[in-house]
């Protein structure tokens, strides 16, 4: 028999997304126990949980709320909690690798899964505490509902602002080359340039990037109702320098 405290740390760990098995093998409970801890069908005593405190990683935390605010969302769990899904392409493994690795070193210890769909992965984290880390979280999609940060995340934000750039262009953005053509000396001649997009159907998200680019001094257009572009050269060196083409 176990008391009640083994129990309820037990079912906190599972809680925080640790296997069975791993939370056997420390605290030296069978897991059948544990697994019949989580069937009971009668309540045990109500368990408070600590909050979540602040990301122990928060450049890290940056370039995750980048991709949070990109191709992100929270999904309820049936038994509490929640999982922060993010969806990375198959085109861009470097993305995902990124996106696991930026997880981990918010939430140090919790389980990142990789669930496939067509032409995507959706990488995946239970964590009871997602909702405080993302208060952006909300009902509907985000471009419906009004989309701002709390001052902590400006806080971050501010001091770590090519990270979160990096996140919002590896989630909505693309480095591409476009070209045109000049007459040179009687000829016409084609000529490429590099350039990036960000493309997002919220306006308050666009304006995140964009006054975020204001501060690091990168000059931007509006390309379009959704899309912002970054196209001078020393401005695209910048952009080379600290974020990079997706890989």
């Amino acid at each position: 028999m176990y008391d009640l405290s083994t129990r309820k740390r037990a079912l906190a760990l599972i809680a925080q997304g640790r296997s069975t098995s791993s939370v056997s093998r420390e605290m030296g409970i069978s897991r059948s126990a544990i697994r019949a801890w989580q069937r009971r069908v009668e309540p045990l005593p109500r368990m408070t949980s600590p909050e979540p405190g602040p990301p122990a990683d928060p450049a890290a935390y940056a370039y995750l709320l980048g991709l949070y605010l990109g191709d992100g969302c929270l999904s309820p769990h049936p038994r509490g909690g929640y999982h922060l899904r993010i969806a990375c392409a198959d085109a861009w493994p470097g993305l995902r690798r990124h996106c696991v690795e930026a997880i981990s070193q918010v939430r140090p210890g919790v389980r990142v899964t990789i669930l496939q769909k067509q032409g995507c992965v959706m990488v995946t984290s239970y964590h009871r505490h997602w909702p405080q880390l993302f208060p952006q979280h909300g009902p509907g999609k985000k471009h419906e509902r009004t989309i701002e940060l709390a001052g902590w995340q400006r806080a971050i934000v501010d001091a770590h602002p090519w990270e979160f750039v990096r996140g919002l262009l590896h989630s909505d953005g693309c480095r591409l080359t476009n070209w045109t053509t000049r007459v040179v000396q009687g000829e016409r001649r084609r000529y490429e340039y590099p350039r990036y997009f960000f493309t997002n159907v919220s306006g308050d998200i666009r304006r995140l990037y964009t006054d975020t680019l204001d501060r690091l001094g990168v000059a931007w257009r509006q390309a379009n109702a959704q899309n912002v572009s970054v196209a001078r050269k020393a401005d695209v060196a910048l952009l080379d320098a600290h974020v990079g083409p997706k890989h």
